[in-house]
Order: C-alpha cells, then sequence, then structure tokens
C-alpha cells in the first residue's frame, strides 16, 4: 500500500477514535447530572464549554495530522465513532458508572454519618450545659445584685441619719 493511502486510513481511523473520546466525555456529564440534578442554565453552560473545548480538540487533531484541512471522510470518521460508542456503550457504561458512584457516595455518606452521630450528641450536651450555666449565672447574678442593692440602700439610709 502507498504511505498516502496509509496516512488516510491512520488519520480516518484517528477521527473515528475521537469520536468516541467525544462521547466517552460527554457520558461523563451525563453520569454527573444523573447523581446530581441540574438545570436548565447548568445544563446549557455545561454543554456550551464542553462543544467549545470538542471544537479545540477537533480543530488541533485536524491541524496536526491535516495541516488544519477540513475534510469530510473526518467528520464522517467521527460520526461512526460516536454513533458506535453510543449504540455499542454509552447506555450501558452510564448505567454502571453512575450506580458504582453513588452506591460509593452513599457508603461515605453513611459513614459520615455514623462518624457525626456522636459529635451531634457531644454538641447537645454541650449546649444543655451552656444553658445550665447560663441558668446558674443568672441566678448568681440576681442574688448578687439584690444584696448590693439591699447593702446600698442601707447605706443610703445609715448616710442620710448621720
Amino acid at each position: 500500500m502507498s504511505q498516502d493511502i496509509i496516512q488516510e486510513v491512520t488519520f480516518f481511523l484517528h477521527s473515528v477514535i475521537m469520536g468516541v473520546v467525544i462521547t466517552f466525555v460527554y457520558d461523563w456529564f451525563l453520569i454527573l447530572r444523573r447523581l446530581i440534578k441540574h438545570n436548565i442554565f447548568w445544563i446549557s453552560f455545561e454543554d456550551f464549554f464542553f462543544w467549545a473545548a470538542c471544537g479545540l480538540g477537533v480543530f488541533y487533531m485536524l491541524y496536526r495530522e491535516n495541516n488544519g484541512v477540513l475534510r469530510w471522510f473526518t467528520v464522517l470518521g467521527a460520526m461512526i465513532g460516536m454513533i458506535f460508542y453510543k449504540l455499542l456503550i454509552s447506555s450501558i457504561f452510564i448505567h454502571i458508572m453512575s450506580t458504582c458512584i453513588y452506591k460509593i457516595m452513599w457508603f461515605i455518606f453513611r459513614i459520615i454519618q455514623i462518624i457525626v452521630k456522636p459529635l451531634k450528641l457531644l454538641f447537645s450536651l454541650l449546649k444543655k450545659f451552656a444553658i445550665f450555666l447560663k441558668n446558674k449565672l443568672r441566678k448568681c447574678q440576681n442574688f448578687i445584685k439584690n444584696k448590693l442593692t439591699g447593702f446600698i440602700k442601707t447605706l443610703k439610709m445609715v448616710l442620710c441619719k448621720h
């Protein structure tokens, strides 16, 4: 085979791989959206930057391998890669990964709950103790205030007699 044909076939395979990679990376966004609910603004924001990054990646591949010339078989190769990945792998990958990540997150949150429960109990006890001290200090304050008020009244009476 001619070196030119081998180079074109290699370029076509790279465009197929680029299509698979683009769809694979987008699947991670779909997994993230399954785990954390997004509103339309954030979905649009993510999609805009994702496709901008993909455009830069495709342009870099075209520039590096084909001197920046867009060829229709490159677009066809990327579409074939995307469709191949989407039909054969994507839905299974999204389901398995989102389920695994969800279970891992559930496990981590469960461990955090187990760790935090004694801390909540300790905080509750400290809060009750602080309220108890506050009430005792208030009683002590009232007692001292009453004694001082009585002492001042007595002092005024003694000073007024003289």
